[in-house]
C-alpha cells in the first residue's frame, strides 16, 4: 500500500489486478481502480495456467496501462507472456522462491524452463536479496542488466515503532508470524517450544496466521490443532492489526526454510523486538548476529530451542539493546522508502524508453 500510496501521489493512475477478497475494497477506497482476476496460487493444471495467460492479456488489453508491476510467480511468468503479447512493457519482483529451489521434482523443473522463457520480456526485475538474484544468474534464467536488489518490501517505520516504554514481560513471550506451513518452520517451532517449556514451564511460544492446507505445503488442520491442544503453542488465529501482536511479544521467531525478505521479520525489527530466525536466504538479511538477534541453522528444532533460550535469558537491558538495533536496522536498510524510490525510478526509465519509441 505504501508503493501505491507513493503513486497516487505523484499524479499516477494505478490499477490493481488480483483475486478478489476482503482487501480489494481497500485498493478501491485508497483511490485505485480495480479489475478483479480468478486466479489459482498453488495449481499446476497446464490447461488452467494457458487460461490464465489469456485472462491476464484481457485484462492487459482492458486496462492499457503504461507499464506492469508484477508479484508472485504466477504472475511473474504467465503475466510475463500476456504483457510482452499485449505490448506492455513489465517490472517485475521476484518475492520469494517458494518451494521451487527447496524441492527438487518435475513441478521445479518445469517452473526454472517457464522462468527462463517469461523472463527474457521483463524490462526490469527486482530480487529482495542477493543470494535470490545470483541464483537465478546462475542458473542462467535472467540477463544481469536488467536485475536489482531491493531491500524486501520494505516497512513503513512510521506505522510500526517500538513502544514508548520498554516492558519485558513476566511471562517472556515468543512470537511467530506466518501461515501454518511446513516450509514457514511451524513444525521446528512446535518440537522448539516442547523443548523450552520442559525447562521453563512459563515461557510462551504464540503463533499467528492462517492455516493453509492447500497442496503438499500446507500443515493439515487435524494435526496442527492437536499440537495446540498439547499446550506447547498458543495458536492466536489471523488478526488484521498484526501490530498489536507484536506490541506484546519480547521476541519474534521465524524458522523459515528460504524466503525472499520476510515481511513479518521487517515489521518485527521496525517495532523494535529482538529476532531469532534461521540462517537461510532472505531471513539472515534480517538478523546481525547477537546485536539484533540468533541465527539458526535451518530445519533443527533443537538449535532453534537453543538459540531461544539464550535470547530467553538474557537481562532486561540487553534484551532492550537488542530492540533498538533491530530498529536502527530497519530504519537504516528497509525502510519503504528505499523501495518506493527505486521503483519510481524504474517506471520512469520504462516510461521514457516507450515515449522515444513512439
Amino acid at each position: 500500500m505504501g508503493l501505491v500510496n507513493a503513486f497516487l501521489k505523484l499524479g499516477y493512475e494505478v490499477v490493481a489486478i488480483a483475486p478478489e477478497d476482503e482487501y480489494s475494497q481497500k485498493l478501491v477506497v485508497a483511490g485505485c481502480r480495480y479489475f478483479p482476476i480468478s486466479m489459482e496460487n498453488k495449481g499446476t493444471n497446464p490447461l488452467e495456467d494457458l487460461l490464465l495467460t489469456k485472462r491476464f492479456y484481457d485484462c492487459y488489453r482492458r486496462v492499457k496501462p503504461d507499464v506492469i508491476l508484477q508479484y508472485t510467480i504466477k504472475p511473474n511468468i504467465y503475466g510475463s507472456f500476456a504483457a510482452k503479447l499485449a505490448g506492455i512493457p513489465t517490472i517485475n519482483n521476484v518475492s520469494g522462491l517458494g518451494t521451487v529451489f527447496i524441492v527438487r521434482n518435475f513441478v521445479s523443473k518445469v517452473a526454472l524452463k517457464l522462468y527462463k522463457f517469461a523472463f527474457r520480456y521483463p524490462s526490469k526485475v527486482f530480487f529482495q536479496n542477493k543470494e535470490d538474484r545470483q541464483l537465478f544468474l546462475d542458473h542462467r534464467l535472467i540477463r544481469e542488466q536488467i536485475t536489482d536488489v531491493l531491500p524486501g518490501s520494505g516497512i513503513d517505520t512510521e506505522r510500526f515503532k517500538p513502544a514508548p516504554v520498554f516492558t519485558r514481560n513476566p511471562r517472556f513471550t515468543f512470537l511467530m508470524v506466518a501461515r501454518v506451513l511446513y516450509e514457514k518452520g511451524v513444525v521446528e517451532y512446535v518440537e522448539a517450544a516442547r523443548i523450552i517449556k520442559e525447562k521453563y514451564p512459563e515461557v510462551r511460544c504464540q503463533l499467528l496466521g492462517g492455516i493453509d492446507e492447500s497442496g503438499n505445503i500446507g500443515i493439515k488442520r487435524s494435526v496442527f490443532e492437536t499440537w495446540v491442544e498439547e499446550g506447547a503453542i498458543e495458536y492466536l488465529g489471523t488478526s488484521k492489526v498484526v501490530e498489536a501482536h507484536l506490541t506484546h511479544a519480547d521476541c519474534v521467531v521465524l524458522p523459515s526454510y528460504r524466503e525472499g525478505t520476510p515481511k513479518t521479520l521487517l515489521e518485527a525489527a521496525a517495532m523494535g523486538k529482538p529476532i531469532v530466525t534461521t540462517n537461510v536466504p532472505g531471513c539472515r538479511e534480517t538478523v546481525v548476529e547477537g546485536q539484533n538477534g540468533f541465527l539458526c541453522e535451518v530445519k533443527n528444532s533443537q538449535d532453534l530451542a537453543d538459540k531461544m533460550i539464550k535470547m530467553y535469558q538474557l537481562s532486561a537491558a540487553a534484551l532492550e539493546e537488542m530492540g533498538k538495533a533491530s530498529r536502527q536496522l530497519a530504519e537504516e536498510k528497509f525502510d519503504e522508502r528505499y523501495v518506493i524510490a527505486k521503483y519510481v525510478s524504474a517506471v520512469q526509465a520504462v516510461t521514457k524508453r516507450a515515449a522515444r519509441r513512439r
